[in-house]
């Protein structure tokens, strides 16, 4: 085999018995390629997308693993960190196995090297479409003030305001719907993974969610509060709530940000989040003529 030769599989089994101890080694870096394998091993290869998901390791010859892909169409492509020359490696094996790449979602030099990779090979256009940050709890700060109001765990009875609430999160940010509203829904009712603030009338104002525990971790997402009720430290109290529940079962809790948003970013740092790393998400679009 040649040095450092990708090795492309459809198989989630194949995949995890070969990658997932490099995965685990690195949990924070590795967090959305650990949480999307674990969904798609529990709920089946369509939980992300209405294709079949394509995996991909990066290996040293024979010996340890140095990278992943992940891809859950029509989704970006998932990669952990890689050096420009690995990059541009994996472009041209996509490239020449006609494998189509809408984009590319990784740590911020990852993904431009890829992207810049891609053009190159392919000619496509490619745009940044997002910045995101990656935090990591080193200690809970609740605000000094709280508004009036209590969390709560949503049920089957939320489910509607869940579902709307998801699909306006996706446009308020920016971002796409990635998976069936519905589908989101029950995932999170069936963990207990969505927590609402609400006031003392019983209105609920804000949410914050949490993904499962995957290797030592639990990450925080998405935390939204409609505009219209923005100010009134609705997201701070119920991410304190969610955090600190995450923190008491000795799991790493991290969640990201838009690095578009000070509000979040300076919330989530007073709350005692701590940066990691920064992600990167680019759209590409075949070249045209």
């Amino acid at each position: 085999m040649e040095p450092r030769a990708w090795q492309l599989t459809d198989d989630l089994t194949e995949f995890l018995d070969t990658a997932g101890d490099f995965l685990r080694s690195r949990p924070a870096l590795h967090t959305v390629t650990l949480t999307v394998s674990e969904a798609l091993r529990t709920r089946g290869p369509y939980a992300h997308g209405a294709e079949p998901p394509r995996f991909g390791v990066l290996r040293d010859g024979g010996g340890p693993v140095r990278a992943t892909l992940l891809h859950t169409p029509p989704h970006p492509i998932q990669l952990t960190p890689l050096d420009p020359p690995e990059a541009a490696a994996l472009a041209g094996r996509l490239a020449e196995a006609g494998h189509q790449v809408p984009g590319v979602w990784a740590e911020r030099e990852t993904a431009a090297a890829f992207a810049t990779a891609w053009q190159q090979r392919t000619g496509a256009t490619a745009e940044q479409s997002e910045h995101q940050r990656l935090y990591r709890l080193a200690g809970l700060t609740p605000p000094d003030r709280t508004p009036p109001g209590r969390a709560r765990v949503a049920d089957a009875a939320d489910r509607e305001l869940l579902a709307r609430w998801y699909v306006e999160f996706a446009a308020d940010t920016g971002g796409r719907i990635r998976q069936d509203p519905a589908q989101w829904v029950d995932s999170r009712l069936a963990h207990g993974g969505a927590t609402l603030w609400e006031t003392p009338d019983g209105t609920p104002v804000s949410l914050a969610g949490n993904l499962p525990e995957s290797a030592g971790q639990i990450r925080v997402a998405p935390v939204y509060t409609p505009a219209a009720l923005r100010g009134h430290g609705y997201a701070g109290a119920v991410t304190t709530e969610v955090s600190g529940r995450a923190a008491a079962t000795g799991a790493e809790v991290l969640l990201f940000t838009d690095l578009a948003n000070p509000v979040s970013n300076r919330l989530y740092q007073r709350l005692g989040y701590r940066p990691v790393a920064d992600f990167a998400t680019w759209t590409f679009a075949a070249a045209v003529g």
